[in-house]
C-alpha cells in the first residue's frame, strides 16, 4: 500500500489542481503543473491518484461537501432556496464541472466514479431536503423526488454546458420559486 498520505501534501495537489483549473481550464490543466503548484514530486500525485480527472474530482467532492450545505429551516422553501442558492453561487467552478463531465464522456471508468462520488451524493443531499419535505406535508403525494431533483440538475447542467442563461443565485431563487408552486 506503501506509505500513508500527508494530509498537508494532499490538500496542496487538490488545491493546486483546483487553482489550474479556474486560471487555464480543465484542457491545460497537466499533473506536471499540478505538481509545480503543489510543492510535491508528480510521482506523488500518480502514487494517489491515477489521473488528472481523479484529482479534480476528489478535490470538487471536497469542495461541494465544504461549500454547499443540506440546510434544515423546517421548510421546502427555505431549505430549496439555500440550497439551491449556494449551488448556483457556484458558478466559477464551470471550468471544472464541464472538464469533468468532458472526461465522463470519454472514459467510461471516470464516469462511473463521477456518477457514484460526485453526481449521485448531489442528488442524494437534494433529496434530503424533499424528504424532509414530503415527511411535513409540503409536497403534493405523488410527486415523483427523482423527476424533481432531475429537473434541478438538467437546469443546472443545461445552463453550464450551454452558457445561455444565467446560473447564479437569482437562478437559484427563481428556480425554487418555480418547484414549490409545482409541489404544492
Amino acid at each position: 500500500m506503501g506509505r500513508p498520505r500527508s494530509e498537508t501534501a494532499r490538500r496542496a495537489i487538490l488545491g493546486a489542481a483546483m487553482s489550474g483549473l479556474q486560471e487555464h481550464g480543465y484542457a491545460a490543466l497537466t499533473m506536471q503543473g499540478i505538481a509545480a503548484a503543489a510543492g510535491v514530486g508528480k510521482q506523488t500525485i500518480y502514487r494517489w491518484w491515477p489521473s488528472k480527472a481523479d484529482v479534480v474530482l476528489d478535490g470538487l467532492v471536497e469542495f461541494a461537501d465544504e461549500r454547499i450545505a443540506v440546510p434544515d429551516t423546517g421548510s421546502l422553501p427555505g431549505d430549496l432556496a439555500e440550497f439551491l442558492v449556494a449551488t448556483f453561487r457556484q458558478r466559477g467552478q464551470r471550468p471544472v464541472l464541464i472538464g469533468l463531465m468532458a472526461e465522463a464522456l470519454l472514459d467510461p471508468v471516470f464516469a462511473r466514479a463521477f456518477r457514484d462520488r460526485f453526481l449521485f451524493a448531489r442528488r442524494a443531499a437534494l433529496r434530503q431536503i424533499l424528504d424532509r419535505a414530503a415527511g411535513r406535508g409540503e409536497i403534493a403525494a405523488g410527486i415523483d423526488p427523482d423527476l424533481l431533483i432531475d429537473v434541478v440538475y438538467g437546469v443546472l447542467w443545461y445552463r453550464l454546458m450551454l452558457d445561455h442563461a444565467p446560473l447564479d443565485e437569482a437562478a437559484g431563487r427563481q428556480l425554487t420559486d418555480l418547484l414549490v408552486r409545482t409541489v404544492s
